[in-house]
């Protein structure tokens, strides 16, 4: 099994972090390896809640399946994702800053399906660094999404 976490501050509060985090439509800005999300509700997740992203990687196409075990809004959340890559994602987050910034962490935990071969590709990814790269290219585009979203909100008054 494959580990990886990352946190990094933002300038904004945790519930705009939170809008813009739990919602799985934004995945394929965040990680070019994410072709489509389908099947989130408009309302938002919840427990229970699943849905399909079409996912790329090292050449192979796949769907992976996502559910939701946990969600605390704004603070935390942990969702299930099985199909080529099984894992557990963790995501938190934390005022900082009397609540005008907020921590964002990721913990993720993952396998890829398929025997020895899998076993293989996942213990090369992790000697690599090739998860910590894809995980921190994807917070710091979060960051960047959420902080431009508040200076958006700042412009108009």
């Amino acid at each position: 099994m494959g580990h990886v976490s990352i946190d990094l501050e933002i300038d904004a509060t945790p519930e705009e972090v939170w809008d813009v985090v739990s919602d799985p439509r934004n995945l394929p800005k965040w990680d070019r390896h994410i072709l489509t999300v389908a099947g989130v509700p408009e309302d938002g997740l919840k427990e229970g809640t699943r849905y399909t992203t079409e996912l790329r990687m090292l050449g192979v196409r796949g769907t992976i399946e996502a559910e939701v075990l946990e969600i605390e809004p704004p603070k935390r959340s942990r969702i299930r994702l099985r199909g080529i890559l099984d894992a557990t994602v963790k995501t938190a987050i934390s005022p900082l800053s009397g609540g005008r910034r907020a921590l964002l962490e990721h913990d993720v935990e993952y396998h890829f399906r398929g025997g020895g071969l899998a076993a293989f590709a996942t213990q090369g990814l992790g000697l690599t660094g090739g998860p910590t790269v894809v995980l921190r290219k994807g917070a710091l585009a979060q960051k960047q999404q959420i902080e431009e979203m508040v200076r958006r909100r700042n412009d108009r008054g």
